[in-house]
């Protein structure tokens, strides 16, 4: 028995615009029908037709009534009779049809919504190309400088100009003196270098009045960035990188970093830790970008039109990658579509879907359109009659009747004369 009052449908949404037309709204939904809002040159209007109450909403040959609702501008927004996907029961079909905001953007749909982002965060994985971004901090640092292999330095003294002299601290070390021979200055603050060479002078001299002066350090920080210089390339000072299968990049100066599963956060982090203690090089910040994703692929077989390996360039569906595959052929046993997975640890995982109501629209929102993974690998089987086709086909045409070809033929005439 259908109603006729105005009450809000359970579960009914009201949107913008559609108490001019709610009442007839209503009534076609409790009687059966089905109510389309149509919007032609900035006009809307609600199209009301007859539908049988188990199918799907379908065009309809004569419209029982148009009601205009709004005119409204090329650009503005209009909501039409649909299905969220989100509060949809599977087990239900079309009749949980509602008003929605289908084109908010109207003409500007085909832009597309920001939506939410793929992921909460991206962890890099194998063959992921990253470009390291080397910047100068130029920070105070919190401990005293120590001198390093290749610095030069100055060391003065008040009392005999003669040891005046510049010098440059040798690969194992060490600085030569006039009278003192060689003494170790690395791994050395200015002071400290200076308090040894005043203590050793005091051999010679009363008060030696030793000063030592750096005339050029930090040459670890000179090389990396010479390493890393593309200012006569690409431009700045970076370096590309490419995760290898094993999971790290290769850095000057630090070697192997292990990079798979770790966020661009976490890399940075490393990346600097390791210059800082395993380098011992201050004054320099990489920043990995990542500039190329690594490829994805899914894989479709079976009866599709063209079966294959197609590249995940972004959020794919089932429905989606039997659209890359041409779509199915006739006799697909969609009701059994099967999906291989690989987990993370590369352990096999395996689902079967049914997506034959959704593909010949009796189901709008099939639970078998699941989101696709990389290395997913798609499966569409025959149907039970092709199977049996193939059967006979392998069997009979090709197997006995390819063995041993016979025709025979019966006289029933000579039959009944018997």
């Amino acid at each position: 028995m259908s109603r006729t009052t105005d009450a809000p449908l359970p579960g009914e949404h009201q949107c913008p615009g559609e108490h001019q037309c709610r009442g007839e709204h209503r009534r076609r939904l409790r009687t059966g029908g089905i109510v389309l809002m149509v919007c032609v040159a900035g006009v809307c209007a609600f199209v009301a037709m007859r539908a049988p109450s188990d199918a799907a909403p379908t065009c309809p040959e004569e419209p029982d009534k148009i009601r205009l609702c709004q005119a409204l501008g090329p650009a503005a927004p209009c909501n039409i009779c649909a299905v969220d996907g989100s509060t949809c029961d599977p087990g239900r079909g079309w009749e949980s049809a509602r008003m929605i905001a289908w084109q908010a953007y109207a003409q500007g749909e085909y832009v597309g919504h920001h939506r939410l982002a793929h992921v909460p965060q991206y962890r890099l994985r194998v063959d992921d190309q990253l470009d390291l971004v080397y910047r100068l901090t130029r920070v105070e640092t919190s401990t005293p400088y120590k001198l390093n292999v290749g610095d030069e330095i100055r060391v003065e003294s008040f009392t005999d100009p003669a040891l005046n002299r510049d010098l440059l601290i040798q690969p194992d070390g060490t600085v030569t003196l006039r009278l003192l021979g060689q003494v170790h200055a690395t791994s050395r603050t200015v002071s400290q270098l200076r308090d040894t060479i005043e203590q050793l002078y005091e051999k010679y001299y009363k008060v030696p009045a030793i000063t030592v002066t750096p005339l050029r350090v930090n040459t670890k920080l000179e090389d990396l960035r010479a390493t890393v210089d593309s200012r006569m390339g690409a431009g700045g000072q970076q370096r590309l990188a490419t995760v290898t299968p094993e999971g790290t990049v290769s850095l000057p100066a630090i070697g192997s970093v292990y990079a798979q599963g770790l966020t661009l956060n976490e890399l940075q982090e490393e990346i600097n830790e390791r210059y800082r203690e395993a380098a011992g090089i201050e004054g320099i910040e990489v920043i990995p970008v990542l500039v190329q994703r690594a490829p994805r692929f899914v894989y479709v077989l079976g009866e599709v039109a063209v079966s294959g390996r197609f590249e995940l360039t972004g959020p794919t569906t089932v429905l989606q990658a039997l659209a890359m595959a041409g779509s199915w052929n006739v006799g697909a046993n969609l009701e059994q579509v099967v999906i291989f997975r690989r987990g993370d640890d590369w352990r096999l995982m395996a689902t079967m879907v049914d997506l034959h109501a959704a593909l010949h629209g009796k189901q709008p929102c099939p639970p078998g359109e699941i989101w696709l993974n990389d290395s997913d690998v798609i499966i569409v089987p025959k149907s039970r009659i092709e199977v049996t086709g193939d059967f006979i086909e392998q069997v009979f045409t090709r197997g006995i009747y390819g063995v041993f070809p016979f025709s025979s033929s019966v006289n029933f005439a000579k039959l009944g004369s018997l």
